[in-house]
């Protein structure tokens, strides 16, 4: 076992023992430990392989970027074992491995190294025979964790929040930033990704009372201020456009709107490349002391330190304060200049101080674990020398320099430079509203970091209205706390520079040889930073790899884009709940009591059809149809978008909006529209109908009335014509009532004079509608979708219901009938009626779908002309087309999207088929190449077994096609 004695301020509670699994072994931990912790602290050093070579590897830096620590539990891939919470009961096994963790096969491919180089994957196995064998192999070789397709939902809900100031990150320079801005007034929420506030100073310690009682004392004041909200074991996942904060938790996700936001996001500890830096035992400074004072574990039995600043003295007094011993601190620098007074400390101890050193390599034991450091003296260009010395150890602890965590920075806008002063990248020019403390900013040694805060949350609060900002920037470190070339080269590699992905130094020396001597295009060549931790332990060292190989400073050289998220966000959480709106028409409990089989159409839930007892789904459809076609049928079609437009230049817009003209259409009738967009793809169509010269009502198609209504809006903020839009969409309700017998039905409801004379095909009226014994306005449309004589009619939807009832009743002597959707698509298709995005798609033109006569060039402007223009002066390169299967026929029928085959090669797709009663035949509509698209000519169509079956095309409207059935009543 590998626990320290109960120190002060630790995470776990040891009266609370927790019992797991880890590959098929049990152990125990302590509520409150991690994973990782738990397992080390049971003295388990090898947590997982490595993702190219199968090496084995242990704790990194247990800062949620231990990539090589991930582990399946049950279900759950990918577990992050160095910040997953410990819980009583978990069975863990490692991912990436070929059987155990502990026999893993795919360990041999370490002794292949050299035949994996940096892009391997593409130079090889590209041959065309074997590439299928080589791609499967690859993909069951490269997968991590397993997804267990059977596993529960996990709903999870979303918040939202405002605050006048956001604070990200709990360390001393974020809870100064808090405290500052809320003694001015402001609202403050406090956001860390750590299960308790106090960042760093809750463990880089260097056995100072004094740093242990400032972080007390600011936790003590930020619990006491009423204005503070500090939420731990969350994270801000991203930036967004004016201070949009994505918070995450283990169980929801946050957005915070914020006033103004302070980025207190500290720093990440970089590693030193040498041979073997990744074996067991091997890990960040920060790593071991986050292990003793957070989770009471001891990290290793005895270490050598790899120090290049003050905070790796701080951690070797620390290792000893703890029990721990030090075989020798190893300086990258000659002196080890403020640290002098800490060096001397463990000199007292009986620590050897060797500076101007450098570790070579780690040394391995049999089971690949650390068993020593091999040291060298630095020459003066900065290699090591010989001879060489080895030290015994178990481990060996790297303190060598910083990154900035700046990802949000970036993310916000900021314009970073590199700073010489302390080898890193800081903010130059902060976006409005955003404001930077603490290590992110530049500034590492405690008290100045705290006074950074300070600076910074004064100035966040007074830009978010609160009070005159306070203090100034400060002046840069004394020295830097990171090494411009912690990397040392070696004969054998294995000196990794990514840790996910296993690229070692010399795979960036070939792969800037091969020319990819760019930092953007080095990234997607090689890799780095593209594992799951994100670079955030690699792409500095790569940056300055880049740099020297390519004789640049790291200011030219600069860094790769940092895009959301900031650490890898659950699709759990990402999804939410699942929830998803519905929109329900006035005449919903009417559908219900006549048993419709609901169906989703956009938002809305529409009857698919109508259940009849005794009869399956498609006899109760057919059913309906008959009735249309023979009788008369009544349908819901109060899920259209529904939209006024209204004043002078009301004609005029609609002009421009859609494709045919509207300024000569008279008062009373309607007209079909299209609607493009700007490249001439069709969008949406509708009925429109002039109720005035300066009062147009018109419809939308169901699933495109809210994106139509705000494209209409957006048009005329642009155009500013007089005129005024109106959504009626949810304020009317609507019905068909279609049929030869529809007129002999709507006659005894209406005084209005419905003969074909009054009342044409195509016109709008207004007038009354006579229900249960009183009278409600109504608007009556003559049109024809079902290919039927019928009424469209539209009323306040508070009158909905009892124009259902009325019609129903009224219909009763006729045989009337509801029907869904499914029966109104097979009347339409009938007709040969398209429905957009099912017989058109977002390259669609009206060109394509025979609606040339609704396209009215001669116009001075509508929306997409000029690319319609443009379009049709080009060969066509699809149009739609009817096609039928012979009466009787008997075989198997295409589905939608089975594709039209010519030569071999695809011509064409099915967009709408059905049997139509009417006709006694299979019918459909297909998108053809234009040589097929001849009337009388058969055209292959492959089904989803890959056989294929014939269909002759055909001209439309399949049923009804010289339109008799509008012209008089049957």
């Amino acid at each position: 076992m590998m626990r320290l004695p109960a120190t002060s301020g630790e995470w776990i509670d040891r009266s609370r023992p927790l019992e797991f699994h880890f590959e098929g072994r049990s152990y125990k931990g302590y509520e409150g430990d991690t994973i990782s912790s738990a397992l080390w602290g049971a003295d388990v050093r090898v947590l997982g392989r490595s993702f190219k070579y199968h090496r084995p590897r242990g704790v990194l830096s247990l800062a949620n970027h231990d990539t090589n620590a991930l582990h399946q539990l049950g279900g759950t891939p990918n577990v992050r074992a160095d910040v997953t919470p410990l819980v009583a009961g978990m069975d863990l096994s490692a991912v990436n491995t070929f059987g155990s963790l502990e026999g893993d096969k795919g360990r041999f491919l370490g002794k292949m190294a050299r035949f994996l180089p940096v892009g391997f994957y593409y130079k090889a196995f590209h041959t065309r025979k074997l590439f299928p064998m080589w791609e499967r192999m690859f993909r069951y070789m490269t997968g991590l964790g397993r997804v267990d397709l059977q596993a529960p939902h996990r709903s999870t809900p979303k918040a939202y929040d405002f605050c006048d100031v956001l604070v990200i990150g709990a360390g001393p320079s974020g809870l100064s930033a808090a405290l500052a801005a809320a003694a001015q007034g402001a609202e403050v929420v406090v956001v860390d990704e750590n299960a308790r506030a106090g960042g760093s100073a809750s463990y880089q310690i260097g056995n100072e009372a004094s740093r242990r009682r400032l972080l007390a004392e600011l936790l003590v004041q930020v619990a006491a201020q009423p204005r503070i909200r500090v939420l731990t074991a969350t994270y801000a996942a991203g930036y967004y456009k004016d201070h949009w904060i994505p918070l995450v938790s283990a169980e929801r996700m946050l957005k915070m709107r914020a006033g103004s936001v302070v980025v207190a996001s500290g720093a990440f500890e970089q590693p030193a490349v040498f041979h073997n830096n990744d074996l067991p035992g091997v890990m960040l400074a920060s790593a071991a002391q986050r292990l003793m004072y957070r989770y009471g574990v001891k990290p290793v039995n005895k270490a050598v330190v790899l120090v290049a600043n003050a905070d790796g003295y701080r951690a070797a007094l620390d290792l000893l304060a703890q029990g721990v011993g030090v075989a020798a601190v190893v300086d990258l620098r000659a002196t080890a200049g403020s640290a002098d007074p800490l060096a001397r400390l463990l000199q007292q101890s009986g620590v050897e101080i060797l500076s101007g050193h450098t570790v070579v390599e780690a040394l391995p034991d049999a089971k690949g674990l650390c068993a020593g450091a091999r040291v060298a003296a630095l020459q003066a260009n900065g290699t090591p020398g010989v001879p060489t010395r080895d030290i015994a150890c178990d481990g060996i602890l790297m303190s060598v320099g910083w990154a900035p965590a700046a990802n949000l920075l970036y993310q916000a806008g900021t314009r970073m430079r590199y700073d010489k002063k302390v080898e890193q990248f800081v903010p130059d020019v902060l976006p409005e509203g955003v404001f930077a403390c603490g290590r992110v900013n530049g500034v590492h040694e405690l008290a100045r970091r705290v006074a950074d805060g300070t600076r910074a949350g004064s100035h966040a609060a007074a830009a978010a209205g609160f009070g005159q900002p306070i203090g100034e920037a400060l002046p840069p470190e004394v020295e830097s706390p990171s090494h411009p070339w912690p990397i040392v080269d070696h004969p054998a590699g294995k000196n990794f520079v990514d840790f996910d992905e296993d690229l070692q130094f010399k795979d960036f020396c070939n792969a800037v040889q091969e020319g990819f001597d760019n930092i953007e295009l080095l990234k997607r060549f090689s890799t780095n930073g593209m594992g799951p931790s994100q670079g955030k332990h690699s792409n500095m060292n790569g940056l300055r790899i880049l740099a020297r190989l390519t004789g640049k400073e790291p200011q030219q050289v600069g860094t790769t884009t940092a895009r959301p998220f900031y650490h890898p966000v659950p699709m759990a959480i990402l999804a939410g709940r699942g929830f998803n709106p519905e929109r329900r028409t006035p005449l919903t409990s009417r559908h219900d009591a006549l048993g419709a089989k609901w169906m989703p159409a956009g938002v809305w839930q529409r009857p698919e059809y109508y259940q009849v007892a005794g009869q399956d789904r498609l006899a109760c459809i057919r059913g309906e149809a008959h009735a249309v076609r023979n009788a008369v049928g009544l349908i819901d079609v109060g899920t259209l978008g529904k939209l006024e437009v209204i004043g002078p230049q009301a004609a005029e817009f609609l002009e421009r909006v859609y494709t045919s003209n509207y300024a000569n259409l008279k008062v009373g009738m309607t007209r079909y529209a299209v609607m493009c967009d700007e490249s001439g793809v069709v969008i949406d169509d509708g009925v429109v109908a002039r109720l005035a010269d300066d009062h147009f009502y018109f419809t939308t198609t169901t699933s495109g009335a809210a994106t139509i209504y705000r494209e209409l809006s957006r048009l005329n903020t642009m155009w500013r014509l007089d005129c005024g839009i109106v959504n009626h969409t949810g304020a009317f309700a609507a019905v068909n009532l279609a049929g030869p017998k529809s007129r002999e039905v709507l006659k005894t409801l209406t005084s209005l004079d419905l003969s074909a004379a009054a009342f044409p095909y195509l016109a709008v009226r207004e007038g009354e509608v006579t229900v249960g014994g009183g009278k409600i306005p109504a608007r009556l449309m003559r049109v024809g979708f079902v290919g039927e004589w019928g009424y469209e009619i539209h009323v306040p939807a508070s009158m909905g219901g009892a124009l259902w009832d009325a019609l129903m009743q009224a219909g009763k002597a006729h045989g009337i009938r509801p029907f869904g959707v499914e029966a109104q698509r097979l009347l339409r298709l009938e007709k040969g009626h398209i429905i957009i995005s099912q017989d058109t798609d977002g390259l669609t033109t009206p060109l394509e779908v025979g609606m040339d006569w609704a396209v009215k060039m001669a116009k001075p402007f509508f929306v997409g002309q000029r690319s319609l223009a443009a379009i049709a002066r080009k060969p066509r390169k699809q149009q739609l087309a009817g096609i039928v299967f012979p009466v009787g026929y008997s075989g198997a029928v295409p589905l939608e999207c089975n594709l039209v085959i010519e030569g071999g090669d695809i011509a064409g797709r099915v967009t709408s088929i059905a049997f139509s009663p009417s006709l006694d035949r299979h019918i459909g509509l297909a998108f053809l190449r234009p040589d097929l698209a001849t009337p009388g000519r058969t055209v292959s169509i492959r089904l989803t077994d890959g056989t294929l079956v014939q269909a002759q095309v055909s001209t439309t409207p399949f049923y009804d096609p010289d339109n008799l059935k509008q012209k008089e009543a049957a």
